[in-house]
């Protein structure tokens, strides 16, 4: 009986430990950790919300059924996280010298909860008592200090992608991007565009990875999403540097790989496989020659300077485009973006 009682007392630690090290991985450290605790909860709210989504008649009531898929899971996740230290304590409990295991429960979850009801009977028993109060209370907190900080994220975040319908449509689109900035600001204006969506690339890989609910979250318009305005900024940046004829600029380079890092490294947190699209020609890029050919065609009726070389052009763009082709269609699917050119309409 006591290598029974020091052996459960053992695994209640255990238990208890791994519910706080899940709390403090996904709302205390500060770089992307995967969690089974966690990525458990999501994986299950999200078969859930995949079935109620079966009957949904347009994209637009599921867009407004997923949209409560991150609040929901995260609000899953106190609960699931106080659920384990309960039944962990109830173990230490029971080993501590409680024969009764529903009275092991009970006080358990009256310690947790700070509820008082239910009294300890020895110092020890105190002693736990206090401990799993303490617990709760640091779960409660770290989750209210969480949650502001999610927000401001988010929030940085949706500005980008509010303001970029401005510059490249709704859905957002390469194309119109390149012909509003060459009707309005001239294409020289697009160095300063590139700077700016390089700090956010940079900023949304360390958001998303280290407060991952954020990569589902979604736009307050459902047309809107953080993933195709990343895909039509990148084809946008690489037309910049294969189709359009104007002097080489840095910056639309440095940019692409900002962004194509901040997908890849997004989708390695979610083990996103990569996995080629059947549909496309192996070790090609999901955008034909031609759709390209159509939007070379219609940058050069717009009166933009295209290169003349349509053949050298279209290979640099593949060359440029297959850096972040399948992980922004990998990312696009995970999220259920809206349809976009180039990006979630082919996912």
């Amino acid at each position: 009986m006591i290598a029974l009682k020091m052996a459960l007392f053992i695994l209640g630690i255990i238990v208890v430990l791994a519910a706080m090290r899940s709390a403090v991985r996904m709302l205390v450290l500060s770089r992307g950790v995967r969690d089974p605790i966690t990525g458990f909860v999501f994986m299950l709210m999200r078969r859930l919300f995949n079935f109620r989504t079966r009957w949904s008649k347009s994209y637009e009531e599921l867009d407004s059924i997923f949209a409560y898929y991150a609040p929901v899971s995260l609000l899953m996740l106190p609960p699931t996280w106080l659920t384990i230290i309960l039944l962990g304590f109830t173990l230490i409990f029971w080993a501590a010298g409680i024969e009764s295991w529903s009275y092991a429960f009970t006080i358990s979850g009256s310690s947790l909860l700070t509820l008082g009801f239910a009294d300890p009977e020895t110092l020890f028993q105190s002693i736990l008592t206090m401990i799993e109060a303490t617990i709760g209370l640091i779960m409660v907190a770290l989750l209210i200090a969480y949650l502001p900080s999610m927000y401001a994220a988010f929030s940085r975040r949706e500005t980008a992608v509010n303001l970029l319908e401005i510059r490249a449509g709704c859905p957002p689109s390469a194309l119109e991007m390149i012909q509003r900035y060459y009707r309005n600001q001239g294409l020289d204006a697009l160095h300063e565009s590139w700077k700016v969506w390089e700090e956010w690339f940079a900023q949304v890989e360390e958001s998303h990875t280290s407060l991952a609910a954020l990569v589902f979250f979604r736009s307050a318009q459902p047309k809107h999403s953080w993933v195709t305005a990343t895909g039509a900024v990148l084809d946008a940046a690489s037309l910049s540097l294969s189709t359009l004829d104007i002097p080489w600029d840095a910056q639309a380079a440095l940019c692409i790989r900002a962004g194509f890092l901040t997908l890849h490294r997004i989708s390695d947190y979610f083990d996103l496989t990569y996995e080629h699209n059947p549909q496309f020609p192996k070790n090609q890029i999901s955008v034909t020659r031609e759709e390209y050919d159509e939007v070379y065609d219609q940058l050069s009726d717009a009166g933009i300077p295209v290169v003349v070389d349509r053949e050298k052009a279209w290979r640099d763009f593949a060359g440029w485009r297959v850096n972040y082709d399948e992980a922004l269609l990998a990312l696009s699917r995970l999220t259920l973006a809206p349809k976009a050119p180039w990006s979630s309409d082919r996912a």
